[in-house]
């Protein structure tokens, strides 16, 4: 079932610029949209949910869709105030570390960038991550 036809050409390549920049990363079809990975680690993954699927998504960001969505890594503090935020964040019940993310013509880019660095690094062995310049999170 795997389809990236389905994520807006534009965010992919917009994510693409920011995953495939650190060390190590790979890009693959995941089962639906694509996902970038860390060695066998997926640290950002976009799908879009259209008609209430995929369902396990659709419930956890609160929509039918059509819905771009994107989900990381998070931890400590960050995780908290990401739990809490609000649109265009939301938790899925899956992984206590797993954040999502609505996107759409607002979205910030700046923002995504550190978020997906952060998630980076946090699945990243220590060596890889001590490469990478983290922006500080606002």
């Amino acid at each position: 079932m795997s389809d990236s036809a389905d994520v807006p050409s534009e965010t992919v390549a917009r994510l693409r610029s920011v995953c495939l920049g650190m060390p190590e990363t790979y890009e693959e079809p995941a089962w639906v949209g694509v996902r970038w990975r860390i060695r066998q680690q997926t640290f950002a993954h976009v799908l879009t949910i259209e008609c209430g699927r995929p369902q396990a998504y659709a419930l956890a960001a609160g929509t039918e869709g059509p819905a771009t969505v994107l989900t990381f890594r998070s931890s400590g503090p960050e995780l908290d105030a990401l739990s809490v935020a609000g649109h265009p964040f939301f938790r899925p019940r899956w992984g206590p570390t797993v954040v999502g993310m609505m996107l759409d013509a607002d979205s910030d880019w700046e923002e995504i960038t550190e978020l997906l660095t952060e998630s980076y690094c946090q699945q990243a062995p220590k060596k890889l991550a001590r490469l990478i310049d983290r922006p500080a999170l606002s």
